[in-house]
């Protein structure tokens, strides 16, 4: 592989992820936020919940739950989900779906297994980011914004070695009509033995790559990944370089993610992400006293 001008070089190595218990159990694996690394700017948290077979009566979800200051973007690769909110939204979530969630001024929010998989069992895997908002737009007012699958834009290119499910952004031609706060590249691509994606990244964005299967050469200084790790990418170019090595055994599935820091005070305590202790301490007050309401349906 030649390296690219303008490609971005890696910084910090392979980052690993950490296995952490969320909502009623359920085992996630988490790049960040830990110990050892926080917040990548805008960016608060990623995880990743499965690949896992779930026994029938023993899938986890996450009951009646806060949210202040920041969104949640929710992809599911596999199984379905049910969602409700204080706002009197509701849905279902199946395999290839993805939900933009703007909490803004506060929701209370539950993510639990759809009834006939919580019933009968499955196969469940999916992640979740969570995007910080701009203090101009911390106390907007909440909204979804959900794409189901078939309605997620999707490239390749001309060999079909390289394809691509953009959920926010733009890739190989394709544009997601996903409405970010700040401009954010959410892309998911799958890449074939020997073959390599090279997407562009304007300088001003933080990126990195979470690799879902597989193990791929990453940058400039093609920085090996694999299965639950991630790479950083600093701001000294202008596109990222994915490689799927010729000798490897399957396709390499990895998404890029990107976005413009928001160069702001960050204040988190739980599921309320603010700009002071204050307004922390103001969201939590109003949690408490039934202002950001309940789930009554």
């Amino acid at each position: 592989m030649t390296t690219q001008i303008g490609t971005m070089r890696t910084v910090a190595g392979t980052i690993n992820s950490v296995q952490t218990l969320e909502g009623e159990g359920m085992l996630v694996r988490r790049p960040f936020p830990k110990a050892t690394f926080g917040d990548f700017d805008p960016f608060l948290l990623l995880d990743e919940f499965g690949p896992v077979d779930v026994e029938p009566g023993a899938a986890k979800g996450a009951p009646d739950h806060p949210h202040r200051g920041f969104e949640t973007v929710t992809y599911i690769l596999e199984g379905s989900f049910e969602h409700k909110d204080s706002q009197g939204n509701a849905g279902k979530l199946h395999a290839g779906d993805v939900q933009w969630m703007t909490a803004g001024s506060g929701v209370v929010h539950s993510e639990m297994p759809e009834r006939e998989l919580a019933r009968n069992g499955g196969r469940v895997h999916g992640l979740q980011l969570w995007v910080n908002l701009p203090q101009r737009d911390k106390m907007i007012k909440p909204r979804y914004q959900e794409i189901p699958a078939e309605r997620i834009p999707t490239s390749q290119t001309d060999d079909g070695l390289v394809s691509v499910k953009v959920i926010a952004g733009e890739a190989l031609g394709a544009k997601s009509s996903i409405q970010t706060q700040t401009p954010i590249m959410y892309l998911h691509f799958t890449i074939q033995p020997g073959a390599i994606a090279i997407q562009p990244v304007p300088k001003p964005y933080n990126a990195f790559i979470y690799v879902l299967d597989g193990e791929g050469l990453f940058g400039a200084e093609k920085e090996r990944a694999g299965e639950g790790q991630m790479v950083l990418f600093a701001q000294d170019g202008q596109e990222v370089v994915i490689a799927n090595p010729a000798n490897a055994n399957s396709a390499l599935d990895v998404l890029l993610i990107a976005g413009v820091p928001l160069n702001e005070p960050v204040v988190r305590y739980g599921p309320f992400v603010m700009n002071t202790q204050a307004e922390i301490i103001q969201a939590i007050e109003d949690y408490r006293n039934g202002r950001m309401g309940s789930i009554d349906f």
